[in-house]
């Protein structure tokens, strides 16, 4: 049973749920990194190992989201994403276990290797792609979309946000806080004073504040944005942690009222880098030391620029006796060989560019 499933009776009950993914993941102690870095008490969450056949923090969310769109007997799911999205691509997989036909808007990002991998990988699972150079131009053709749904269906498709940040996706990262603690209970690390994620679409990291308080833990999340400010910021980041209290609360009263204040909200910004998607030096550094230290992979959208904080941290000589815990949201899972032999040729027009041009200087 889900931990926070455990701790809140009530829910189990009441709040839509499939189980998709493997958990608790795993903690790692990179000690090869931590002697690099002169510090100690430095750990990180596994992330990438939550399912199989890819992995990653959308599966989290989609166990509430999928199990939120079988109940209102969905026959299809519309999500929405940049070229290269994890989340449409966790989606597009995980729909299609459940036997619900996914749609992927997805719009122009800098190209990279991982956006052409992440394209086949949904190619292979049935997805329904879409390109659109913005997000104006997509508008129009996503609501002709879901009229012609209806028709051929007689449903509308259901509707996922970006990211699966959605009140009811976050509650995945609220059950991941509780996770963690158990993690912490069972000795396998010291309560953190500091967690360090890649801020996107803010799920993963206003999910793990509110489960963390929730629990009872006085970890602080470190957010570092890696999408433009419009996208993620202080005030749309309370206001989905309140959403998503509020619904928890709505379905178990017992749910702690939780109060956050604006000092624990804490988004790091020095690492964006300009433009989503675009690789950064510190992040690509912070990629290839990790793989080479430990073996772990990381990407130079998210976990790169995330790690390449926490490394900054550290060396401006804060925290070095703190416990500090890395989420790596990656995937872990290698999908080579399901894609090895798809032609991108296959893909809509659209996307055949991401194939036949040059990949972002700094994806080496």
């Amino acid at each position: 049973m889900l931990p926070l499933f455990e701790q809140y009776p009530a829910l189990k009950e009441k709040m839509p749920y499939v189980s998709l993914g493997t958990f608790p993941t795993p903690i790692k102690q990179p000690a090869q990194l931590e002697s690099e870095l002169g510090v100690s008490g430095l750990y990180l969450k596994q992330d990438g190992y939550s399912g199989d056949p890819y992995g990653g923090n959308k599966i989290r969310k989609l166990e509430f989201i999928l199990g939120d769109a079988l109940q209102k007997k969905a026959k299809s799911v519309l999500t929405f994403g940049y070229a290269g999205s994890n989340h449409a691509l966790a989606t597009s997989i995980y729909a299609g276990k459940l036997g619900l036909k996914s749609i992927s808007v997805l719009l122009k990002q800098p190209n990279a290797h991982y956006v052409r991998r992440n394209l086949l990988m949904g190619s292979a699972h049935g997805a329904e792609l879409c390109h659109y150079p913005t997000e104006r131009a997509a508008y129009l053709p996503v609501i002709l979309k879901l009229l012609k749904q209806k028709i051929k269906t007689g449903r509308i498709p259901y509707i996922i946000p970006p990211g699966g940040s959605s009140p009811i996706g976050i509650v995945g990262y609220v059950n991941a806080a509780f996770e963690l603690k158990d993690q912490i209970e069972n000795g396998l690390l010291p309560e953190p004073d500091l967690i360090f994620v890649a801020l996107g679409t803010m799920g993963t990291a206003v999910g793990l504040l509110l489960g963390l308080r929730a629990a009872g833990l006085k970890t602080k999340v470190v957010s570092v944005r890696v999408t433009d400010e419009k996208y993620g910021n202080q005030n749309k980041f309370r206001a989905l942690l309140n959403k998503t209290a509020a619904l928890i609360s709505s379905k178990d009263p017992s749910f702690p009222a939780i109060k956050i204040k604006d000092e624990d909200i804490d988004i790091r910004d020095d690492f964006f880098g300009g433009q989503y998607a675009r690789f950064s030096p510190e992040g690509m550094d912070a990629v290839n030391r990790l793989e080479e230290t430990e073996g772990v992979s990381l990407e130079g959208t998210y976990t790169g620029k995330a790690m390449a904080a926490l490394i900054h941290h550290l060396k401006s000589g804060k925290s070095k006796k703190d416990v500090i815990l890395f989420w790596n949201t990656y995937n872990a899972i290698d999908f080579s060989d399901t894609i090895k032999n798809i032609d991108y040729r296959q893909l809509p027009d659209p996307f055949h560019a991401y194939f036949e041009e040059d990949v972002q200087p700094l994806d080496g």
